[in-house]
C-alpha cells in the first residue's frame, strides 16, 4: 500500500468551505488504495487529529488570516515549515511526499524529505510564487527576492513530479527550470454538486452578477465597485454581489458609502452549501485581479464553481481564463482600464434571455468536458500510481 503524506498548509474540508482541491484529491487517493495523512493548521488550541472520508487529518495549532500584516504572514509559513517537519518525525514513513503551494514554503518540508529522508516528493504549484508578491510590491527586499527565487528553483529541481494548475504557471515554471517534470492540472469543476438542474431557480426582476471569494488587494474588489457605478449611471437592472472575506472588506464598506451604490450588496463569507444556494439565485459569476502579469496565469477555485453551475462568466484578466470563456463562447472579458464599456457588454444578455442560456449551458459543458472533478483526480492518482 502506497502512503502518501499530504502536506496542505489551508487544507479544508467540505464542510469548512473554501477551495477543497486538496479534499478531492485526497479522497480520490484513499479510493484507490492509498493511505493519506495530511499536516495543516487551524486557528484552534492545540493539536487535533481527525478522520474524515478515511483521510487522517493532523491539524497543528498555527492560526492565520487573510487580515494579517504580509510580516505576520510570513512568519506563520515559517512556524508551520518548524512544526510540521517536528510532528513528521511521528509518523510512519511515507511512500510519498505531496506538497501543495501556496506558500512557497511547504517546499522547504518536501526538501528536507528529499534531502533526509530519501522520499520523493511532488509539488503543486497553485500560483507562481514569489513573483507574484514580488509584482504586488509585497517582496522588495532584493535579498528576500534573492532566497525566495533560488529556494523557487531548487524545489522544482528536487521534485520528482509538479503539477501546474494553468498554461501559465506551467510556462512560468519551465523558465525558472527548463527540466522540469511538468503536469498542467487545474482547478476542478465539481459539476455533480453545483449542476443546478435539480434546485430550484428563484426568478428575480434584476440581473444578478455576484463575486464570490477573498477581498485582498490582488483581486481588485474595486474595479467591480467601477463596474457598479458605472451601471448605476445608465440605470440598468443589475445587482451585484459581493460574497467574501479578507484583508480589504473595511475598504469596500467605505467605498460602497462614499459612491453611494445602491446595486451592491456585501455579504460574508459563506459555506459551500450556502454559496451553492446563492448561486441559484445569480445570472452572471465575475473574476476579478488586479492589471498585473502574474495574475493572469491564476487558477481561481470560484471561476470553475461558476462554470459547474453553469453561469455566464466574466473575466478582467488577458490571461488563459480570458481564452476559454471566449473561445467557448461561455462569458467575456470586461477591460480594467475601460469599466465604462461594461454596460455595453453586458445589456445584451439582459435584452436576451436566450443569449444568457446559451452563454450559460456553454459553461457547464466547458466544466464537463475540460475541468471535471472525476477526471483531473483521476489523473493525478494515475500519476502517483
Amino acid at each position: 500500500m502506497k502512503k502518501i503524506l499530504y502536506i496542505h498548509q489551508y487544507f479544508k474540508t467540505p464542510f469548512e468551505g473554501g477551495a477543497i482541491r486538496s479534499y478531492h484529491i485526497t479522497k480520490g487517493m484513499v479510493a484507490r488504495g492509498m493511505h493519506v495523512e495530511i499536516i495543516t493548521t487551524h486557528n484552534s488550541h492545540g493539536y487535533i487529529k481527525r478522520s474524515e472520508d478515511g483521510i487522517i487529518i493532523h491539524y497543528l495549532p498555527i492560526p492565520y488570516s487573510n487580515n494579517f500584516s504580509s510580516s505576520k504572514r510570513y512568519l506563520t509559513f515559517i512556524k508551520f515549515v518548524f512544526a510540521a517537519l517536528k510532528f513528521s518525525n511521528t509518523i510512519e514513513r511515507p511512500t510519498l511526499v505531496y506538497a501543495t503551494s501556496t506558500p512557497l514554503t511547504v517546499g522547504i518540508i518536501a526538501l528536507w524529505f528529499k534531502w533526509i529522508r530519501k522520499i520523493p516528493y511532488i509539488f503543486e504549484v497553485r500560483d507562481l510564487w514569489p513573483e507574484a508578491p514580488i509584482q504586488l510590491g509585497f517582496i522588495r527586499s532584493p535579498f528576500l527576492k534573492f532566497i525566495t527565487l533560488w529556494l523557487e528553483k531548487t524545489i522544482y529541481k528536487n521534485a520528482w513530479k509538479i503539477i501546474a494548475l494553468s498554461p501559465g504557471i506551467a510556462k512560468g515554471i519551465h523558465n525558472r527550470y527548463m527540466h522540469a517534470d511538468i503536469s498542467m492540472i487545474p482547478n476542478m469543476a465539481d459539476i455533480n454538486y453545483f449542476e443546478q438542474k435539480s434546485l430550484k431557480i428563484h426568478e428575480q426582476k434584476e440581473f444578478i452578477i455576484a463575486y464570490i471569494g477573498t477581498f485582498g488587494k490582488a483581486n481588485n474588489i474595486e474595479f467591480v465597485l467601477d463596474l457598479a457605478c458605472e451601471c448605476q449611471k445608465e440605470k440598468l437592472p443589475i445587482r451585484f454581489q459581493l460574497i467574501g472575506e479578507g484583508a480589504e472588506k473595511l475598504f469596500l464598506k467605505d467605498q460602497i458609502n462614499k459612491l453611494g451604490l445602491l446595486n451592491v450588496d456585501l455579504f460574508p463569507f459563506k459555506t459551500r452549501d450556502e454559496i451553492r444556494i446563492s448561486l441559484c439565485g445569480i445570472d452572471a459569476c465575475i473574476t476579478s485581479f488586479l492589471n498585473i502579469p502574474i495574475l493572469e496565469t491564476s487558477s481561481p477555485n470560484k471561476f470553475f464553481d461558476g462554470l459547474a453551475a453553469g453561469k455566464l462568466s466574466i473575466v478582467n484578466t488577458k490571461g488563459w481564463l480570458k481564452n476559454l470563456v471566449e473561445e467557448n463562447k461561455c462569458g467575456f472579458y470586461a477591460d480594467p482600464k475601460q469599466p465604462e464599456t461594461f454596460p455595453k457588454l453586458i445589456l445584451p444578455f439582459i435584452q436576451k434571455k436566450e443569449l444568457l442560456e446559451t452563454y450559460q449551458k456553454n459553461a457547464l459543458q466547458l466544466a464537463k468536458n475540460a475541468f471535471s472533478k472525476e477526471k483531473l483526480v483521476s489523473q493525478i492518482c494515475d500519476l502517483i500510481e
